[in-house]
């Protein structure tokens, strides 16, 4: 696995787009967080229909169309420095196929940030574009609006990527040692529903992947990784980092089902890194080669996630 692209960090009034991609934005929460990238000295414009409904469907923030030509305008618009997802649900994957791929590689490399069902888009940032992308905290999410830990690493890996080459989580090692490898990943029930599609890559091999998901039973969570398993995608990873588990069950039934499935790759592991659906979730880039410290719980890029 190749590292990807790196686009550039921003610089105070950057213009950033807030889109929603996926499930309904409640309006207090987006005012909330413009409010805070303001606070940055940044220029946030959100996007026409991120405060929409669908008639038909509630969990989705409009239609499909209207999401991804959000998206798009936003991407493709040169004034544009970063697009910011305004929070997760479901519907990029409703969306992904719908966006013009060769339009927003002619537009050059941006910042792309979003994190939970985004996991569509960073793998098709990887696989259509070979851009590097930051799997963050989103701008309407009360994760980000109400946790300052959450806040300064995004903060700080978009405009003093150095600052932040080294992520310490204080986790634990669920399997000891040392990898190297590009860093890749998400949601976990994304990325099993996404093996097969046009947009997501074809294995995780030469990759350091990290896991998390949201409100799933240990039985499914098996089924993800069985899925993955069955399917060779984890053929080759080097290592695995494991993020947050909110609402799933309890991690001392969870903590058996990962070294089952995952302790026969032979390869590190470490657990709870502090990434994904958790208060004060560090922002970890995508596409950056790095190594991973099972021990020490330390995630060290080669480079800083943006040039």
């Amino acid at each position: 696995m190749k590292e990807l692209q790196r686009p550039a960090r921003l610089a105070p009034g950057a213009r950033v787009a807030v889109v929603a991609t996926s499930g309904p934005v409640p309006e207090e929460r987006l005012q909330a967080g413009l409010d805070v990238l303001r606070g940055w000295d940044l220029d946030p414009v959100a996007g026409t229909h991120v405060l929409d409904r669908h008639d038909e469907f509630g969990y989705l923030a409009g239609t499909d169309a209207d999401r991804a030509a959000d998206f798009q305008r936003a991407w493709c618009d040169p004034a544009v420095d970063a697009v910011l997802c305004a929070r997760g649900g479901y519907g990029a994957q409703r969306m992904v196929d719908l966006l013009d791929w060769d339009a927003m590689r002619a537009a050059g490399p941006k910042v792309f940030v979003g994190f939970s069902d985004l996991t569509v888009l960073h793998e098709a940032f990887a696989s259509r574009l070979g851009l590097v992308t930051l799997h963050g905290p989103m701008a309407a999410g009360i994760d980000f609006v109400k946790n300052t830990r959450a806040q300064e690493h995004l903060r700080a890996t978009l405009f003093a990527p150095e600052t932040v080459r080294t992520i310490t989580s204080g986790g634990t090692p669920l399997v000891s040692g040392r990898a190297r490898g590009v860093t890749l990943g998400g949601c976990l029930c994304l990325l099993a529903a996404e093996v097969g599609t046009p947009q997501a890559r074809s294995s995780a091999a030469g990759g350091l992947l990290c896991l998390e998901d949201v409100g799933e039973e240990t039985y499914r969570i098996d089924r993800y990784l069985t899925q993955l398993l069955r399917a060779g995608w984890l053929e080759g990873v080097r290592g695995v980092l494991l993020g947050s588990w909110q609402d799933c069950d309890d991690y001392a039934e969870l903590r058996p089902l990962l070294a089952d499935r995952l302790g026969a790759l032979g390869v590190p592991v470490v657990e709870d890194f502090g990434f994904g659906h958790c208060a004060g979730a560090s922002t970890i880039p995508f596409g950056v080669a790095a190594e991973l410290d099972a021990d020490a719980a330390t995630l060290t890029l080669d480079r800083p996630a943006l040039r």
